[in-house]
């Protein structure tokens, strides 16, 4: 009997259209459920949105539209994207479901039956972008993004979190391996060492939300809400005996995979409320980085998203004879790869188009694809489109022992989730493997053969030679299937051996022997896999990206039409304190400032902002030479949206007084550190 295996990812918040951020956490958890299943186990793998709350609620109002409608159109589309990307989840949960409320509320009054659950009245400050309580002064912004808090003052119900201290510190004791990186797992405990306070689990200024069962006016706490949806997608909550047999065989949960930023509310929260309803608690979670871009982490609100569906129809355009849904599957292919090869997992990671199409051309262009292609074009030019016959006793390659130990190199750091270990093992092979081919110029040996005779040695050699080589190919694209599936079914069909979907299930891609290539197998039809990328898609990309991407245009607007702005009164307007606090105001140091060509009022600087440099494009170069500027203390507004002028992008503004000769730029008198925030 197969073991089970129950994986998740974190569900989705539907403020924003996806990006690769919320790819990155999606492929990882597609790619571990593929070699699960490879390996033997029956997986259930978990995807979904999260629905509720006031943001939503909020940017619905905004949209003009009712917050169910705004919520299915956004789901919609991390649906769509996880459809074109082919991955393999087993149910894509949505928080608004009849079945996810029947369990919530049965997990809240589990919860107030076993006396966890009492009611008082909440001052104090709460996050909106966060749907997070903070214990913050009025006015501070939030720790966690940044953003300003509000203070509200409600009746609650409240969750008797501090508990559990003691229960979690042992749990994570006792596990060790319960929460990681371990620098996440140092952080939790860090939090709950301190003064791990009760929760508010309802509120009552909005009603977006599962409504309190018994008590209507209070809407259930998001986060208590969402959780719930790895205990609902799998029958909680439902009397049905076969949901209730559903939950017997997959809860608890084998594998979390979190962003690190939510490791609070899986790695505290969650195995509280899971130990006052009486619930067995998840085994495992494991937070990946943050994916940046810019050098910041992606965020719509900062206006530096990636989506997706760029890579996805930029590398796709290599494959313009295949169906559309085959070019998007090679397009994830290129993404699964770049990410998990490129980024440490657990730590943050930077991604660029520069990067991408770098890795691309060097591991997949001319690694992987430029070995598989010359030799299956040698084996089918010199072998009547066959797999050569070995002798095995006359010639003998550094290519066996190069994948002698792959498999459990490979098999080691991909369990323990070091999937970019995992792969550069692989490619430490192909070089290898390519080392070998390049010194021994097989094409010179088949250059020599004597077509007339049939056991000539050249003939025989060659055989040997590209036996070994085809039968080292076949072991990398096993251990690569999780990773590539598209490209790698392409190559395993090349090879003559059918589907590698079918070798998968049939357990023909674990437990690896050399030679177990069958000789005399007929390849099949041969072509690229990966056609080499010019530098012109890095373009193509970065304006696919200005076109589409909705960092500066909210979700929302494309829901309904934006309602037209009035006219604004001459008279003057007033901003809360609120609204100030959005902006990012930071002390910079000019380090470069030079004329653009054909850009008489534009300068690019790079200024030095302490933990980073920028790129801003200023207004500015008819009032201020460049000289001027350089080492000069100026002040920028940090959190801009980018913008692109002259082909050129610029992460920021000059802030300088309009006077009626020129701008005077804002400084200071005293040695202010770089990157001081104004306030």
């Amino acid at each position: 009997m197969p073991n089970k295996f129950y994986l998740t990812t974190p569900i989705y918040y539907v403020n924003a259209r996806p990006h690769i951020g919320h790819a990155y956490s999606t492929l990882a958890c597609d790619v571990i459920a593929r070699r699960r299943r490879l390996l033997g186990d029956e997986v259930y793998f978990l995807t979904g949105t999260d629905e509720h709350g006031q943001k939503i609620e909020r940017s619905a109002k905004a949209a003009g539209v009712p917050p169910q409608q705004f919520a299915d159109k956004i789901s919609g589309e991390f649906r769509n994207l996880w459809l074109r990307m082919g991955l393999t989840n087993t149910d894509y949960i949505r928080t608004t479901e009849p079945r996810h409320k029947q369990g919530v509320q049965h997990l809240f009054s589990t919860l107030q039956k076993n006396g966890y659950i009492y009611k008082a009245t909440y001052t104090g400050q709460y996050c909106v972008s966060d749907e997070a309580f903070q214990d913050v002064p009025p006015g501070a912004p939030c720790p966690d993004c940044g953003r300003p808090t509000e203070t509200i003052s409600e009746e609650n119900y409240y969750f008797k979190l501090s508990a559990f201290k003691e229960k979690l510190l042992a749990l994570y004791d006792e596990q060790p391996d319960f929460i990681s990186p371990s620098t996440v797992r140092n952080e939790v405990i860090s939090f709950v060492r301190g003064d791990l306070k009760d929760l508010s689990i309802s509120r009552t200024s909005f009603d977006w939300g599962i409504p309190v069962p018994g008590d209507e006016k209070h809407v259930i706490y998001v986060w208590l809400d969402a959780l719930a949806n790895y205990i609902t997608t799998v029958g909680y909550g439902s009397e049905a005996a076969a949901d209730k047999e559903k939950l017997a065989k997959w809860w608890p949960a084998d594998l979390h995979l979190v962003g690190k930023e939510i490791t609070r509310f899986h790695c505290v929260y969650w195995p509280a409320f899971l130990m006052a309803a009486g619930l067995p608690l998840p085994k495992r979670v494991v937070a990946n980085g943050w994916l940046l871009f810019e050098e910041s982490k992606m965020s719509k609100s900062r206006g530096n998203i990636v989506r997706a569906e760029t890579i996805l129809d930029a590398f796709g355009a290599f494959k313009p004879d295949l169906p559309k849904s085959e070019q998007d599957l090679f397009g994830a292919d290129v993404l699964r790869y770049f990410l998990l090869r490129e980024i440490p997992f657990g730590q943050d990671g930077s991604f660029s188009f520069d990067a991408l199409v770098t890795r691309y051309n060097a591991d997949l262009a001319n690694g992987y694809g430029n070995l598989v292609s010359r030799i299956l074009n040698l084996a089918h030019k010199h072998f009547d489109g066959n797999v050569p016959i070995p002798t095995r006793n006359t010639f003998s390659t550094a290519t066996a022992s190069a994948v002698g130990t792959l498999e459990a190199s490979f098999n080691g750091s991909f369990d323990s989730f070091v999937f970019s270990k995992a792969l550069e093992s692989i490619w430490n092979a192909i070089s290898i493997i390519d080392g070998d081919v390049s010194s021994i110029a097989p094409w010179k040996i088949a250059a020599a053969i004597n077509p007339s005779d049939q056991f000539d040695s050249n003939r025989i050699q060659l055989a040997d030679l590209l036996y070994d080589w085809m039968e080292a190919i076949r072991i990398i694209t096993a251990l690569l299937y999780p990773v590539m599936p598209y490209a790698t079914a392409q190559v395993w069909a090349q090879l003559g051996l059918g589907s590698i979907e079918d070798a998968a299930k049939n357990g023909k891609l674990k437990n690896l022997q050399w030679g177990d290539l069958k000789p005399g197998t007929k390849l099949g039809t041969l072509g690229p896999i990966f056609p080499r990328a010019d530098k012109g898609i890095i373009q193509i990309m970065t304006d696919m990206e200005q076109k589409n991407s909705p960092a500066v245009v909210p979700a929302a607007a494309e829901i309904a039409p934006v309602p037209a702005v009035p006219e604004t009164p001459a008279t003057p307007s007033f901003i809360s304190i609120d609204d100030f606090a959005k902006v990012e105001l930071r002390v910079a140091k000019v380090l470069v400032a030079e004329r653009i060509p054909k850009a008489d009022k534009l300068l690019r600087l790079e200024v030095d902002l302490g933990t980073e440099t920028r790129q801003i494009l200023s207004g500015i170069a008819e009032f201020y030479s460049p000289e001027e500027l350089i080492g000069r203390r100026v002040v920028i507004v940090a959190n801009l949206a980018p913008r692109k002028m002259r082909g050129l992008e610029s992460h920021g503004m000059i802030v300088a007084a309009d006077t009626e000769t020129k701008p005077a730029l804002a400084t200071f008198l005293e040695d202010v550190p770089l990157g001081t925030r104004l306030k």
